[in-house]
């Protein structure tokens, strides 16, 4: 049975990851041919120019890019030898994506199963999901029949007549991936792939049998809250709604009358998810908005858990209707794994059980070989995700499957040379 082949030893390879609260790039090479990696540049910053994963001005959006990514390649200019990064994978924000399924049937007339089946199976799908209006960003075949025989996880060697396979189709919206394509682009970049940023979240948390036995990924980002089950090793659907923790530091700021900043350093330091007994009599110093510097109100934390936890109820609730929405009852599993910034306030692991009825954790990245202590938290999982999804995945992306598929007729091979060339 054919494995897909992992990235050459000394293969360099980056991510861009453009979120609401900060803008992220990694640069990797692998160390080995059997896919061990190590990460020798990092760049982050603040961004700017966004708004709930939605690029709002270019320009500033144009200068984050650049500063970060000038940042990751000083740190990687040894082993890139002065050259500038060119190609790179592109976070998609997930709140410009959806998912659907589609079913496929694949005449095998007898013969033995072979991976170019299962690929012309995706590149069929690809062609009736294609629209104008969207771009197929992911196309992962999930499950396969064989001659009606349902169960079968890898048909590959068998022998059979025809052959079903269930495809996830997550598309973006073609004008969201044009702003960011067109801001990557001129900052003198390719993007040589895509991953959502959802599924490279789960990809960076999930243990192997979490993966298998079925799990959602909560990221909890700065504009938005993503969401991607998993289900046999594959993504079965991924999703986001337009909250996140930006909005929860809006509110503290109207709800305590402070500025932003100061916002958002309260609701780090002393935020939590659920009140205490002795939240009543724990004081903490709020500035007041507007007023001289110096000029302090003392409220009790009760006050600002009473403010941060009904919008977190609130983005639960939304979770869990998308989550009915998608018709996946059987393969969210138990699990409930909690990542991205806003994942580290105190508490939230007990409201997420307590409103999605499932057991969560916390999710952190698994470690990748030189990346910085500072770079390791779960508010890194999206850029960390992309890089692993580089070197496990990336013959899932559809430019990926069309190229390396051979048709099985003329007739197929005729729309093959139009899908290629037009």
């Amino acid at each position: 049975m054919k494995h897909h082949k992992k990235l050459p030893k000394g293969s360099v390879v980056a991510a861009l990851d453009v979120g609401t609260s900060k803008t992220a790039c990694f640069i990797a090479r692998m160390l080995d041919d059997s896919g061990a990696m190590e990460v020798v540049g990092v760049g982050y910053q603040a961004s700017q120019g966004m708004k709930n994963g939605t690029i709002m001005d270019l320009e500033a959006v144009e200068s984050s890019i650049r500063k970060t990514v000038h940042s990751a390649e000083n740190m990687a200019a040894e082993v890139m030898k002065g050259y500038p990064l060119r190609d790179i994978v592109a976070v998609i924000p997930a709140v410009h994506c959806n998912t659907s399924f589609v079913p496929i049937d694949v005449q095998i007339s007898g013969q033995e199963v072979m991976e170019n089946d299962v690929r012309r199976a995706v590149v069929k799908a690809q062609q009736q999901t294609n629209r104008e209006e969207t771009e197929n960003i992911h196309t992962i075949p999930v499950g396969f029949t064989l001659d009606g025989k349902v169960g079968i996880s890898d048909p590959r060697g068998l022998f059979g007549k025809e052959m079903g396979v269930d495809i996830t189709i997550v598309q973006a919206g073609i004008l969201p991936l044009k702003n960011i394509t067109t801001s990557v682009e001129r900052s003198h970049l390719d993007i040589m792939g895509a991953c959502v940023s959802s599924y490279a979240s789960g990809l960076a948390c999930l243990v192997e049998d979490e993966l298998e036995l079925g799990s959602t990924v909560l990221d909890i980002g700065g504009g938005t809250t993503s969401i991607s089950v998993f289900y046999g090793g594959k993504l079965v659907y991924a999703g986001a709604i337009p909250l996140g923790g930006s909005h929860i530091t809006n509110d503290v700021a109207r709800g305590l009358n402070t500025p932003i900043n100061d916002a958002e350093r309260i609701k780090t330091l002393y935020g939590s998810a659920m009140a205490s007994s002795i939240d009543d009599t724990e004081m903490i110093d709020v500035p007041v908005l507007g007023e001289e510097p110096g000029t302090i109100n003392h409220v009790p934390r009760s006050m600002l858990i009473g403010i941060i936890q009904p919008r977190l109820e609130e983005i639960f609730e939304m979770v869990r209707a998308k989550l009915d929405e998608s018709g996946l009852l059987n393969y969210l599993g138990r699990n409930i794994i909690l990542t991205g910034g806003t994942s580290q306030l105190p508490g939230l692991r007990e409201l997420a059980q307590r409103y999605l009825n499932k057991q969560a954790r916390l999710g952190r990245p698994h470690q990748i070989k030189g990346i910085p202590d500072i770079t390791k938290g779960p508010e890194f999982a999206a850029i960390t995700g992309s890089l692993i999804y580089m070197r496990d995945r990336f013959h899932e992306q559809p430019h990926q499957v069309l190229m390396q598929t051979e048709p099985s007729n003329l007739v197929e091979r005729i729309g093959f040379w139009f899908k290629q060339n037009w």
